[in-house]
């Protein structure tokens, strides 16, 4: 088969599973530490903005992390960088299951599990099933990308569970060494090179020249902007809910129970939204999910009965889960396929800062205000800036197609 023959083949969608799979195992060190918020706060003693501090830290080092992922992904292929970073990630989990104090854990999560570790299992694939479609390309990075969703749909409630029967470290502990044992032989399944990299023999996507009348450098910060500012309000729900079910007074377990219904629905959404840049573009496609985001987001402002939060955790999930794959597909179309790695990590690194400065602004604002009203509101001011900007890029695609 030749390298051409590749794109869209049977080849392709099992390589697509293989990256869904490595994706929802790793993608574990993105919600373990939202479970274990409440549990973590109790044991050390400390203010729930302190408490926030681990997973803000480990966002930062997964945005930082996709990034250097993706450079070593680009030069070596995805099996490398993967192999090592399930070894930092088993390592990360051990730390932080027997730390002796909160510094000691959220090194833990910050550099093993979030830099070094889970964020191989994300942005890397999701550049990677990106050079393996051209026809499908929108559905696949959709498909890569809930890998991550199933993970906080699955992992939600395992550790829920495993916390509730043995403990949070214990649970820690059992979460590395799940990871070691099934990412391992998954990496290995990715030793070829995609179609259009170096070395593939297929002529290299040239991309364009100025995305957006913007040099490459310019168009890549922009995106980024957009990238922090819709994640500081997608943030909200997706970090607090289970600490906002605990201060109503239904329980942390329920909150558990509304981020994986949230994060199930995403999977939805973002399977909806891969159809979709399949036929409007990635840019549409990112506008639509980051308007509907914003409306849903000022729900949460008037409805917090039990059912009201089931609901609204369902209906955040069906409507925001497409917003952060539609980047990788809009650095796809704008960018060479040889920078995709790169690209994709910085821009996704962006998501991760704005759910990082996000989770950690709901948690100061929720200790200054002594409840999450001012934090709603917050996240909805920010996706405001958000669908701003993306209205603007559309705007200046249209203006140059208009041009041309």
């Amino acid at each position: 088969m030749s390298q051409a023959d590749l794109l869209d083949s049977r080849t392709a969608w099992l390589r697509l599973a293989a990256i869904v799979a490595l994706s929802t195992i790793g993608g574990v060190g993105m919600w373990s530490v939202i479970v274990a918020l409440p549990y973590v706060q109790a044991e050390f003693g400390i203010t729930r903005g302190a408490a926030s501090v681990p997973y803000t830290l480990t966002m930062l080092g997964f945005g930082a992390g996709g990034i250097l992922m993706g450079r070593l992904t680009d030069r070596l292929g995805p099996m490398k960088p993967l192999l090592g970073a399930t070894l930092m990630l088993a390592a990360g989990y051990a730390l932080a299951g027997l730390a002796p104090s909160m510094t000691v854990y959220t090194l833990a999560q910050g550099l093993f599990i979030g830099m070094l570790g889970a964020s191989a299992a994300f942005a890397p694939l999701v550049a990677d099933a990106s050079l393996w479609f051209r026809r499908r390309r929108g559905i696949a990075v959709a498909i890569a990308a809930s890998g991550n969703y199933l993970a906080g749909a699955v992992w939600p409630p395992v550790l829920s569970w495993l916390i509730g029967a043995y403990g949070w470290r214990t649970a820690h502990l059992v979460v590395g060494a799940i990871c070691l044992v099934t990412m391992l032989p998954l990496a290995l399944l990715l030793r070829a090179r995609a179609p259009g990299t170096h070395g593939s023999g297929l002529p290299k996507d040239a991309g364009e020249s100025r995305p957006f009348g913007l040099s490459p450098t310019g168009a890549t910060v922009v995106l980024s902007a957009a990238g922090v500012a819709c994640c500081v309000a997608m943030a909200m729900p997706q970090v607090h809910i289970v600490a906002y079910c605990g201060d109503l007074g239904y329980g942390v377990a329920r909150g558990a129970q509304m981020l994986s219904l949230m994060l199930a629905c995403g999977i939805a959404s973002r399977l909806a939204s891969g159809l979709i840049a399949d036929r409007i573009g990635g840019l549409r496609t990112l506008l639509l999910g980051s308007v509907l985001q914003g409306l849903a987001l000022s729900l949460f402002l008037f409805f917090d009965g039990l059912a009201s939060l089931y609901t609204l955790s369902a209906l955040f999930g069906l409507v925001q889960g497409g917003i952060v794959p539609s980047y990788a597909v809009i650095v796809r179309e704008s960018f060479p396929a040889s920078e995709a790695g790169t690209r994709v990590g910085i821009v996704l690194m962006a998501t991760l800062v704005g759910m990082a400065l996000g989770g950690w602004l709901s948690g100061v604002i929720f200790d200054a205000t002594g409840s999450y009203a001012a934090a709603f509101l917050n996240g909805v001011a920010w996706n405001m800036a958000n669908v701003l900007i993306v209205t603007t890029l559309l705007m200046r695609r249209r203006a140059r197609l208009a041009a041309a």
